[in-house]
């Protein structure tokens, strides 16, 4: 099991997460971006830089996540992809998306952003808080336990 982290828009406070818990379950952590990042030294972390463009840094995370995998994004239609090919997605708030729920999630991200592109004020996402690192990391260290027993 690898995580894979779509860097780009990830909050800081959750990158910080991940690298103390790859350290800690010695799981391969991968950030893409297409800028370049700075991570702590480690065997189990590294950044991938992509060049600029639109959903480069999505479609490398598509190419390279595989089944059995986990993926940090904010991002539904990406979410939806590795979804469909069987890796798990856990949101930098902490909400695990999967096969029960992606559909609905896309189908609502659709919907606004059709009322967004006919001039509809739809505001955007509360603002990152506390109890949203805090549902993050509990999710995460109870997703780590879950997949590392599971067998390759």
């Amino acid at each position: 099991m690898k995580i894979w982290v779509d860097a780009d828009a990830c909050p800081g406070v959750i990158k910080d997460i991940l690298y103390r818990a790859a350290d800690r379950a010695q799981v391969q952590l991968t950030l893409i971006a297409n800028q370049m990042l700075r991570v702590p030294p480690s065997p189990w972390i590294r950044a991938l830089q992509v060049p600029a463009g639109f959903d480069v840094a999505d479609q490398r995370i598509v190419q390279e996540a595989e089944a059995g995998d986990l993926v940090i994004t904010a991002d539904i239609p990406l979410a939806a992809q590795v979804v469909a090919k069987g890796a798990h997605v856990l949101d930098p708030r902490g909400e695990l998306l999967d096969a029960n729920n992606i559909q609905e999630r896309l189908t609502m991200r659709n919907f606004m952003d059709s009322l967004r592109s006919s001039g509809v004020d739809t505001g955007g996402p509360a603002a990152f808080s506390a109890a949203d690192r805090q549902a993050f990391a509990n999710r995460l260290d109870g997703l780590l336990v879950k997949l590392k027993q599971r067998p390759s």
